[in-house]
């Protein structure tokens, strides 16, 4: 059975599910992820309403645009394959 729904409008928001004092849980594209402040430290001292704003701006690519953290979801899922350039 075919469905009525446009294409495309089964994937969902990217969304913020958790924060602990440890990092903060990603839900996006069905995959949940742990972005640890060890691993992603512009998220540490953020306020978490800062942390909760989040847009997708192109495909596997995230922005918090009240810190100006720009990530590719590659990175999300595999920080030690990318050096942090500034802390």
């Amino acid at each position: 059975m075919a469905s009525s729904a446009p294409l495309g409008a089964d994937i969902s928001e990217p969304e913020i599910t958790n924060i602990s004092i440890h990092g903060f849980w990603l839900l996006f594209e069905g995959e949940e992820h742990f972005l640890s402040f060890d691993d992603f430290p512009w998220f540490r001292d953020a306020p978490v309403a800062s942390i909760f704003n989040l847009e997708q701006p192109h495909p596997g690519h995230l922005y918090w645009p009240d810190l100006d953290v720009d990530l590719g979801i590659a990175t999300i899922k595999s920080p030690e394959n990318y050096p942090l350039i500034a802390g």
